[in-house]
């Protein structure tokens, strides 16, 4: 279906919703039933292009800022794990089983992951065992869903 665009007059005029949400809901009825956009949702999805690093704000006042050290490193469980997570960069693998991904995914994610110092996650269904080897941490993902829990998973 292609976009259809309606002028203010005929959306007619919200201080909660914004023009693009009312022309979203009018197609909704039009078509009964959720529009699917890219990753299935239709909300604007952030670029890593919209991401901006301000280095004076990250470590004292910056007299060489090429010679200042910025620490990445993250501890999560520091106050109450008997093995806490150390992770080189704030930013994980989060869970996608294999299924979702295929098993060239899964292991290039591990290896990856353990190339940046991070973590990787099994998702709902499970670690396959090459993910396991080339994964240096990892975390479990336990939830209620139909597979249930399995530590051997």
């Amino acid at each position: 279906m292609t976009e259809v665009n309606r002028s203010t007059d005929v959306l007619g005029k919200s201080r909660i919703f914004t023009p693009e949400v009312i022309n979203d809901i009018h197609v909704k009825s039009e078509l009964g039933r959720y529009r699917m956009r890219g990753f299935s949702i239709f909300k604007k999805i952030p670029h890593w292009d919209e991401l901006v690093f301000l280095p004076g704000t990250l470590t004292r006042f910056v007299i060489e800022g090429y010679r200042e050290k910025c620490d990445t490193k993250t501890v999560i469980g520091s106050r109450f794990a008997a093995k806490p997570l150390e992770l080189d960069v704030p930013v994980y693998i989060t869970g996608m089983s294999f299924g979702a991904l295929s098993l060239e995914a899964k292991m290039a994610l591990a290896k990856g992951a353990s190339m940046a110092g991070t973590a990787t996650c099994s998702g709902e269904g499970g670690m396959i065992p090459p993910e396991r080897d080339l994964s240096t941490k990892w975390y479990y993902q336990i939830i209620q869903s139909r597979y249930g829990f399995n530590p051997h998973h």
